[in-house]
């Protein structure tokens, strides 16, 4: 579904990526791990279109989008998450929802202004499917009509979510999707992610620290070390892998590092 080839990014002299290729296969989970300053927030936005890198290439189901900005690659088939919560407030959770849909509407600027029939029907076909598709999928029910900023933060990191998947993504892009969760809200968001996999047969490219979610979930696991990649494969592979060890735990010749 994704291809990512030899993509090489430098901020001035600054190498953030270099050479890093991931391929994330069809309706499967494909993680992006490694330390901070490893590189995969830069990975991601160049994936997303937020930047554009020296050289490389992006393509998605068959199409070179490797020029194409953000809002074009959102109507191809590609919706992320972001690491911190880009939810508007003042609205509800429904309404928030909704506002991940407008690349499958049809209506324009004077028929939605005017409120013609074309554009009463399809906000009431959407509305049938949001309830029916996502807000049930990611049990929203009891908050839908709640404003988001009364929620607690892993109702909002779910909304976030439900406002992706609206979409109705090829490839769904996720940001640290747990960062800041306790255990709970970890297990019901991985079981959340299992669900989209399972029932919509999406595509998932995610980035996280939390290992035992990454290591849980996922098909397959790409490792990144200062902006270069180290290792690839399955959760048990990569876990064993004696390069990415050193990466998290430091070396006799490096400081230790994290993933914090």
């Amino acid at each position: 579904m994704l291809h990512v080839d030899d993509i090489q990014l430098a901020f001035g002299g600054v190498k953030a990526l270099s050479g890093v290729s991931v391929h994330a296969d069809k309706g499967k989970i494909t993680a992006v791990i490694g330390p901070n300053g490893a590189g995969k927030t830069s990975l991601f936005n160049v994936i997303s279109g937020f930047y554009r890198p020296q050289s490389g290439k992006v393509t998605l189901d068959g199409e070179d989008i490797s020029s194409l900005k953000p809002h074009a690659r959102a109507y191809r088939g590609m919706s992320r998450t972001f690491q911190n919560i880009a939810l508007f407030h003042g609205m509800t959770v429904l309404d928030n929802i909704k506002l991940g849909a407008h690349t499958n509407l049809k209506s324009g600027v004077i028929s939605a202004g005017l409120r013609l029939p074309l554009t009463r029907n399809e906000e009431a076909r959407l509305d049938d499917e949001i309830q029916r598709e996502v807000v049930g999928l990611l049990e929203l029910d009891h908050v839908q009509h709640h404003h988001v900023e009364d929620l607690a933060y892993g109702l909002q990191k779910r909304v976030e979510l439900a406002r992706a998947l609206v979409m109705k993504p090829k490839i769904l892009l996720l940001d640290e999707p747990v960062a800041g969760m306790n255990r709970e809200e970890k297990r019901e968001m991985s079981r959340f992610v299992l669900g989209v996999k399972r029932d919509w047969n999406t595509t998932v490219l995610l980035i996280e620290h939390d290992m035992s979610m990454v290591m849980g979930i996922s098909d397959h696991v790409v490792v990144l070390s200062f902006g270069k990649p180290i290792a690839s494969g399955t959760p048990d592979e990569v876990r064993a892998n004696p390069d990415v060890i050193k990466a998290y735990l430091g070396g006799a010749d490096e400081p230790a590092r994290t993933a914090a």
